[in-house]
């Protein structure tokens, strides 16, 4: 099995102030992962970092290459990021902020009858404006658009901040098919209970370091839990 993200020792921060400290893991082709820990432990700057937003030492790898400092280059390589906030244009249609995911220029097997079919909802509203949806449904867009960049890694950022346990319990029945088809996921997220139905295994961080990481079923451990305060 191939590795699809790699970090190796990497440091980041914003203006000087350190938000991680030496992050080492890989994620590998398939395969879906929790990054778990309390508010301001570094898990949002850990995705954001393969895109160079924070100041980043140490090496992040894509595919077993070294990124580069342009912000284009880990999507045209495979790595998609759904972020926190959704960032649905509001003057685009639905359809057109899905096939705003395809400037990645990667092929695949994403289409619009594909997404749909994974997300009704978005079929039903595909010409109405992205903003008026739901929350939910603005998640299920902002996923919908990511795929369409044909990942070999999706990464996600808190993606059931908000929404109802109803809608929550839609997106893990959707990030499961997208899994079954061979795409690798990295969450985020607060909601332990999505990551145990997810995720293979976790990864804790606390205050920038790498605390703890095993199978998944180790987060209902005391000792893992009092560790990143859950």
């Amino acid at each position: 099995m191939s590795v699809v993200l790699e970090f190796r020792d990497v440091h980041a921060s914003y203006s000087g102030a350190v938000v991680l400290q030496g992050i080492d893991f890989e994620i590998a082709e398939g395969e879906s992962v929790g990054l778990v820990g309390r508010n301001g432990a570094g898990k949002s700057t850990a995705l954001t970092s393969v895109y160079g937003i924070p100041t980043v030492t140490g090496r992040i790898l894509v595919g077993g290459k070294v990124m580069g400092r342009k912000r284009y280059e880990p999507t045209a390589r495979g790595v998609s990021l759904v972020p926190q906030g959704k960032r649905i244009f509001p003057n685009l249609t639905v359809e057109e902020n899905i096939l705003l995911g395809r400037a990645s220029g990667r092929k695949g097997q994403w289409t619009l009858a594909s997404v749909f079919e994974l997300f009704p909802n978005l079929a039903r509203g595909a010409n109405r404006p992205g903003t008026q949806l739901s929350g939910g449904e603005q998640q299920m867009l902002a996923i919908a658009r990511a795929l369409m960049a044909e990942p070999l890694l999706l990464m996600l950022d808190e993606p059931t901040e908000g929404l109802a346990p109803v809608v929550i319990d839609e997106l893990v029945g959707a990030l499961r098919q997208i899994r079954e088809r061979g795409t690798a996921l990295l969450l985020v997220e607060q909601h332990i209970g999505m990551i145990q139905q997810l995720a293979d295994r976790f990864l804790a961080l606390s205050k920038g370091e790498l605390v703890s990481q095993g199978p998944v079923g180790e987060l209902a451990t005391r000792a893992v839990q009092e560790l990143i305060a859950l």
